[in-house]
């Protein structure tokens, strides 16, 4: 009777798994969203790629996911995983984006002032924790839609006579008021974002024989911001 040859223990377990098919962690989503956030105020992605860029990071499920999102980024900015997916560009060499750059969001002094005449301040500028706006026998005009939002809540301080503030805000962040209006009037249209870590708009101050509005504006919305960690010091 012939022996048959030992056979060859069966393997157990499972393969291991790809790392770009590894589970995105909270922490992956944030960095990447970080990275995300100063492209955009440096310029290099615009509103809508902004939008859906953040969109897909906050949605991810692996890391291969995360990887597409910064690949045409420039690598001094990188973000880093613990483990890189393949693909991404810690993973090989790359190079800068080709193409017209846009200028970044500007950085603005945290006065406004209007003195018989008028200041305006749109677009694509970087707004702080707090804000100024004087008008006296003049305009001010505040337009945060496009802004890039630095701190998660802003206050601004007002003071019109014989003048008019207007401000503007994205429908989707919170906005509260409690100005002074003396033979004049200080209308803030409050609401309250249904995200709990959208930015805060504090609107305060005086109106004399002049007057301060503010308001969302429809259609306009806030597309990422700065948000606060749970459980940090």
């Amino acid at each position: 009777m012939t022996k048959q040859a030992p056979q060859p223990p069966a393997r157990t377990g499972h393969a291991p798994v790809a790392e770009a098919e590894l589970r995105a962690s909270d922490a992956d989503r944030e960095r990447v969203a970080e990275l995300l956030r100063d492209a955009y105020a440096e310029g290099r992605l615009d509103v809508d790629e902004h939008a859906e860029r953040i969109e897909a990071a906050y949605s991810a499920k692996t890391l291969g996911d995360l990887a597409p999102l910064t690949r045409d980024l420039p690598l001094d900015r990188e973000v880093s995983f613990e483990k890189p997916p393949l693909g991404s560009p810690a993973a090989g060499a790359g190079s800068r984006p080709s193409g017209p750059v846009r200028l970044p969001a500007r950085s603005e002094a945290p006065t406004m002032l209007a003195v018989f005449g008028g200041a305006s301040r749109k677009g694509r500028w970087r707004v702080g924790s707090s804000l100024r706006a004087v008008a006296i026998f003049g305009g001010v005009e505040i337009d945060l839609t496009d802004a890039v939002f630095e701190s998660p809540e802003v206050v601004i301080d007002v003071v019109a006579i014989f003048g008019g503030v207007e401000i503007k805000v994205p429908e989707n962040v919170s906005l509260h008021g409690s100005g002074v209006g003396i033979f004049g009037g200080f209308d803030v249209k409050e609401q309250t974002a249904a995200d709990p870590y959208a930015p805060v708009v504090r609107v305060k101050g005086t109106a004399v024989f002049g007057g301060c509005e503010a308001k969302p504006r429809k259609g306009k919305k806030l597309k990422e911001w700065v948000r606060k960690q749970l459980g940090a010091d």
